[in-house]
Order: C-alpha cells, then sequence, then structure tokens
C-alpha cells in the first residue's frame, strides 16, 4: 500500500506542476511542494493520516510564507490595461462637475465618463484639467489638477 501511496503522491506533484506550467499564475505550486514532501515522507512508510497532515502543512506553509516574496518578484511587469490604467490620468471636464445635481463628465484618453468628487461640496467647471482618484462603477472620481 505504501508503495501505492508513493504512486499517488508523485501523481499530484505531477499534476500540480503541470498546471502551474500551463496557467502561470502562482497557484498551484505550493501543493506541488506539498505532495513533494508528503512523497517522501510516504517511502518511510508513515502512515497515509500523517502524509495527509505533512501533505496539508507544508502546502500551507509555503503558501502562507513563500507566496508573497514570489508575487512581489514574478508578477513586476503587469500593465495595467482598461479600467485598472484610469487612476492617476488627467482628463478635462466637458459637463460642469456638481454631486449633488448627480452632473458631470470628463474626457480621458478619448472616453468620457461620468465623473464626481470626493466631496459634494466641491463642484468643477468645464474645461478644467482633472486627476482621476479611482474608478467606483462606471464613474470616476476626480480632483482638479493645481496649473
Amino acid at each position: 500500500m505504501f508503495e501505492s501511496m508513493a504512486f499517488v503522491w508523485l501523481v499530484v506533484f505531477i499534476v500540480m506542476v503541470v498546471i502551474e506550467i500551463i496557467t502561470l499564475g502562482l497557484t498551484t505550486i505550493w501543493f506541488a511542494g506539498g505532495a513533494l514532501v508528503a512523497l517522501i515522507v510516504s517511502l518511510f512508510n508513515a502512515p497515509l493520516v500523517a502524509q495527509i497532515a505533512v501533505f496539508i502543512v507544508v502546502s500551507v506553509l509555503l503558501l502562507i510564507f513563500t507566496r508573497p516574496i514570489a508575487a512581489k518578484h514574478f508578477n513586476k511587469k503587469m500593465v495595467a490595461t482598461n479600467v485598472d490604467s484610469v487612476p492617476g490620468e488627467i482628463g478635462v471636464v466637458s459637463v460642469d462637475i456638481d454631486n449633488v445635481a448627480a452632473t458631470g463628465t470628463v474626457m480621458i484618453k478619448g472616453m468620457e465618463w461620468t465623473a464626481r468628487t470626493e466631496s459634494d461640496e466641491v463642484k468643477i467647471e468645464k474645461d478644467t484639467k482633472v486627476k482621476v482618484l479611482r474608478v467606483e462603477g462606471v464613474k470616476v472620481i476626480v480632483e482638479p489638477v493645481a496649473e
């Protein structure tokens, strides 16, 4: 039985590595590490419960302690696209922004967005340059740019 469990852990390890290679998303590599350690433990004829416990503990520890480091180093070149690229952009107010009256649009990168300010007291006039602070649903939250 222990030889068959070693084979099972080997298959789990290989499947996790293949999934990781296909997805490249740092999703299953942690479980591949857990399966590898469980495979080694199974070769010493450890009980199945111990093998499963080792798999879970090692996988969770790898996930907790190495994922933040790996994510920081592997995802450096992600380029913001679509809505993620809008915060920080400069736009021009095309319709006066007034939160109380629920009016306001801004042109950003050739696209018109519904716009609001962070505070209901702040009103921004047409043709004013604004900076996008964030996107909330289909609206951009903006502030005037000091010229």
